[in-house]
């Protein structure tokens, strides 16, 4: 498992940490569904309250191994478990209180990703893609699980909060999607009744989709939205999109943005700021750091690159 692409949290910092500390956090992109936080945690820790929860929560650990200990608030015995790089834990809806302890077991500094996924689109995710009762739903908590999948969702997410893309709302969405579905399919009774379709996208609901994406370009596009061009649940949506045209609808309209930015360049004179309104960018330097990633070269650059090429 690769780690997350924040600098290493300096040794120095960990000694003095008394409490674990923030530093990455969805609140302000307002993502759906899904809360994200990442936090530098302190070698050791005592009497720490963990409130209850009412969404499903599920810690991603990086870096050093810890040993953690927990029991319910007011008392009980301590039960307790090695936690390594790479491993999980996952805790269903509506637990009591509890308090934590930990000490670290190694000298490298330890980052945890906290994911708090929303009791509703897990509900109403089970509802669309298996037929299940929500009320009958019960996901048991587990501590130090490796689950490569999850590893994987939490460590595109734990990017994303890092270096947010555009249409980050759009990837964010398929991410959840990904993980109710995942989460019922592994620890629930209701995996065995989620079937995919038989039937792929047609090319008039293919067609539908993109052009949609087209007239939208400049808005925040959703993955329930998309999802209505063709009738499908948005869980089922990604993965027959995907299928139909080899991209995820995060990767496509990514894609369909940056052609329309490369088109406004060369045609047009509009200003870096319009143009980067208009392909659905949240400011100039989020186009200017996008378009460089992929196209190699920064708006401004390609503008004049392809000016020197109609000269000649």
């Amino acid at each position: 498992m690769t780690k997350p692409l924040a600098a290493a949290q300096p040794r120095a910092l960990q000694e003095d940490l008394a409490a674990p500390l923030l530093y990455l956090s969805s609140a302000e992109a307002g993502w759906k569904g899904l809360v994200a936080e990442a936090f530098h945690e302190p070698k050791e820790l005592e009497g720490w309250i963990e409130p209850a929860q009412s969404d499903i929560s599920l810690v991603l650990f990086a870096g050093g191994a810890m040993h953690i200990e927990g029991r319910q608030v007011g008392g009980g015995p301590w039960t307790g478990r090695d936690i390594h790089h790479g491993e999980l834990i996952l805790s269903g809806a509506g637990g009591l209180p509890y308090e934590v302890r930990w000490k670290s077991l190694t000298p490298a500094p330890t980052q945890t990703l906290h994911l708090h996924l929303s009791t509703t689109l897990f509900a109403r995710t089970a509802q669309e893609i298996a037929g299940a009762d929500p009320s009958c739903l019960k996901l048991v908590g587990r501590s130090g699980l490796r689950d490569p999948l999850l590893a994987q969702i939490g460590l595109a997410l734990w990017r994303e909060l890092e270096q947010p893309g555009p249409g980050g709302e759009l990837y964010v969405q398929t991410a959840a999607q990904m993980l109710a579905v995942h989460l019922l399919r592994e620890y629930t009774a209701v995996g065995d009744a989620i079937k995919d379709p038989a039937q792929g996208l047609t090319h008039q609901q293919t067609r539908r989709v993109l052009d949609y994406m087209q007239a939208h370009l400049d808005q925040t596009l959703s993955l329930e939205e998309l999802a209505q061009q063709t009738g499908y649940t948005p869980y089922h949506f990604a993965r027959l999109f995907r299928r139909a045209t080899g991209a995820s609808p995060h990767q496509f309209v990514l894609r369909l943005r940056i052609e329309h930015a490369q088109r406004l360049l060369a045609e047009t004179s509009l200003p870096l700021a319009e143009i980067a309104a208009a392909c659905g960018f949240a400011h100039q330097s989020h186009l200017t750091q996008v378009f460089k990633r992929h196209c190699g070269l920064t708006p401004r650059a390609y503008r004049r690159q392809r000016s020197i090429r109609a000269v000649f």
